[in-house]
């Protein structure tokens, strides 16, 4: 059983939004998935779509490769839209399905929210798809790093942030590999009742989380050979510094942002 995630996978191929500040990508990312869940009317709705769709074709990544990192948590917004639909009764009734009545705020929300949130998370995809971990973890360094002067350890939690995303991979294979050893011994998840099924995923989660200690364990170790210690003393190989380019993507981002507040008013 092969897990294929590419959540946090680095797509390299050179696009204008590839070769952006992280720092700037970071902020425009956050930008316009806050601004998302402020839409409204369709009007807006469109227009968020449109500004997702340009932004993927900016970053010259293909859709089926963003489809991939996507495609669970579209599943989950479908199923959030079918609830919307059917247990929102609140507007003018449509149709009435046996005991199930459709009306025209439950179509809004099962249209709204699932593409509101389809487009916040495109955003984030197309950020990790765009920005190696090694810059994403600089660019947080850079912008956590002002919490030290309050004693808060801000370049450690850039450090973590970088360990999370380089380990997703390996928890996945991991992941698979426990679940192929529990088939293996007829404790598989894919036959059996339901709640046989459910029992079988208790198994799989405790030998996940002791493999993740084990490599918690190892990294720790691996750092404290190297002398590892955060700080603000520590240099890098690539510092981050802006260009114009990255100064007309922030001017641009603000428009965008603009306008979709200034869409609600036509």
């Amino acid at each position: 059983m092969a897990m294929r995630i590419s959540i946090g996978q680095y797509y390299p191929v050179p696009s204008p939004i590839h070769r952006l500040d992280p720092r700037v990508k970071i902020g425009c990312c956050l930008a316009v998935m806050l601004t998302v869940f402020f839409v409204r009317t369709p009007l807006q709705l469109i227009y968020a779509i449109a500004m997702s769709l340009a932004l993927l074709a900016f970053s010259r990544t293909p859709a089926r490769k963003v489809m991939e990192s996507i495609r669970p948590l579209v599943v989950v917004l479908l199923l959030l839209g079918l609830f919307n639909l059917f247990f929102v009764h609140t507007g003018d009734p449509l149709v009435h399905l046996g005991p199930a009545t459709i009306t025209t705020e439950g179509l809004w929300d099962a249209i709204c929210y699932p593409l509101r949130f389809s487009v916040a998370i495109l955003m984030g995809a197309l950020l990790l798809l765009t920005t190696t971990p090694t810059e994403l973890t600089d660019a947080f360094d850079a912008v956590l790093g002002p919490l030290s002067r309050f004693g808060l350890p801000g370049h450690e939690l850039a450090m973590v942030f970088s360990l999370m995303l380089r380990f997703i991979p390996t928890i996945a294979d991991e992941a698979s590999a426990i679940i192929d050893a529990q088939t293996a011994r007829g404790g598989g998840w894919e036959s059996g009742s339901f709640k046989d099924r459910i029992s079988a995923i208790g198994p799989v989660v405790i030998a996940l989380l002791a493999s993740c200690v084990r490599h918690a364990h190892n990294v720790s170790r691996a750092l404290d050979a190297r002398c590892y210690e955060g700080g603000a003393g520590r240099s890098h190989w690539h510092p981050l510094h802006m260009e114009r380019r990255d100064i007309w993507a922030l001017l641009v981002c603000g428009l965008a942002v603009a306008g979709l507040f200034l869409v609600a008013l036509i």
